[in-house]
């Protein structure tokens, strides 16, 4: 759930002001609905809200609800759609949904649920129906389900985007990027877009040279996408993000272009299995020319990959590039090293076969045209 730090904030600033509140989750659906099991609201006693289980059609139900369970200061579990006792309260999916309503969670464990969010850590509500909650660091395999009385909830830090790059399409992937909720950063050796970047209240650090760079932290909710034209840029910072883990890397440019970054992350000493993990050229769109669209484009194919990462599958790098318009690029073990030289890197698509040679680059025309 993207709004859950903020559902715990919420509830969070509602206790400093001396306020009442209550958390609201979605444990279970019949049917269709617009939410999944594990969707949050927050609920003041004032009426004020933060988030949703539907497109309107019960959150003035839900608020007043909480609102009763907050004057009454007991939890208390309510259907609403199909099967509910509310017969004028109805979805129109005509699909059912229970909602488990905990008037003010201990706010000792609202803190503790927030600070390992803060830290880019997994938490799980422990959530029972008598009200009490326990925030815990999330183990590998927990996930949002029942166990028996309690219902445990499993909510992953929010996506955070490295955009690397300059030019108009960085600017464009940083706005799509605040507009669907991500934690997005901008490094860019151009400093006019820095300065706006930064005077627009976002993150932004300018590279003041090629090479790698401090502080450059990455985890397994963070993506990247390098979006050069000039790519001298490009490589260094490549090869220092394959050495963490984040769970999409992608790299804008054609497909001769890819060919030829892969050609000098392999003179850089860097392992094919790890070359494999940058999707290229980057993005569900064959070709685009149009930085809006192309970050479109990019935004959908790596929140793609976030979607199964956070639910707690396991993406391969391949997985992603399978969804590319260009297929899966294969890396056969062809390739012989002469002395400390690449000599050939053979590169089989989906539509084509392409043979990279190091020294003189290929003089084959690209099948696909890709925004460079």
């Amino acid at each position: 759930m993207k709004q859950a730090l903020a559902i715990l904030r919420f509830l969070r600033d509602c206790d400093e002001r001396g306020e009442r509140a209550a958390l609201v989750t979605l444990t279970d659906v019949t049917g269709s609905a617009a939410r999944a099991p594990g969707e949050h609201m927050a609920v003041a006693e004032s009426g004020r809200s933060l988030g949703s289980f539907s497109g309107g059609c019960v959150e003035a139900a839900v608020i007043a609800e909480a609102q009763e369970a907050l004057a009454e200061g007991r939890a208390r579990h309510v259907r609403y759609g199909d099967g509910s006792r509310y017969i004028d309260i109805r979805l129109p999916c005509g699909g059912g949904i229970d909602l488990l309503f905990t008037p003010t969670p201990d706010r000792r464990q609202i803190d503790r649920a927030i600070a390992i969010l803060e830290r880019r850590e997994p938490v799980v509500l422990h959530l029972s129906l008598d009200g009490t909650i326990i925030a815990a660091w999330s183990r590998d395999g927990d996930r949002t389900r029942w166990l028996d009385t309690i219902f445990s909830v499993r909510h992953d830090p929010v996506l955070r985007l490295v955009v690397m790059g300059h030019g108009a399409e960085p600017a464009a992937m940083l706005d799509i990027a605040h507009a669907y909720g991500a934690d997005a950063t901008l490094l860019s050796p151009q400093a006019s877009l820095v300065e706006d970047t930064r005077r627009q209240g976002r993150s932004a650090d300018l590279l003041r040279f090629v090479g790698r760079v401090d502080g450059l932290a990455i985890d397994p909710w963070t993506a990247v996408v390098t979006l050069f034209h000039d790519h001298d840029w490009e490589t260094p910072l490549l090869l220092q993000v394959l050495e963490q883990r984040p769970f999409f890397i992608g790299a804008m440019g054609s497909m001769k272009t890819h060919i030829e970054r892969q050609r000098r992350l392999l003179e850089a000493w860097a392992e094919r299995d790890d070359i494999a993990r940058v999707v290229g050229p980057v993005g569900l769109i064959k070709a685009t020319r149009d930085p809006q669209t192309l970050a479109l484009s990019i935004m959908a194919q790596l929140v793609q990959a976030y979607e199964a990462t956070t639910a707690l599958e396991k993406p391969r790098p391949e997985s992603w590039a399978m969804s590319h318009p260009h297929g899966f690029i294969e890396h056969h073990a062809r390739s012989k090293r002469h002395g400390d030289a690449l000599q050939s890197e053979t590169i089989v698509d989906v539509d084509q076969t392409v043979t990279a040679d190091a020294r003189y680059g290929s003089k084959r025309d690209e099948a696909h045209a890709q925004h460079i």
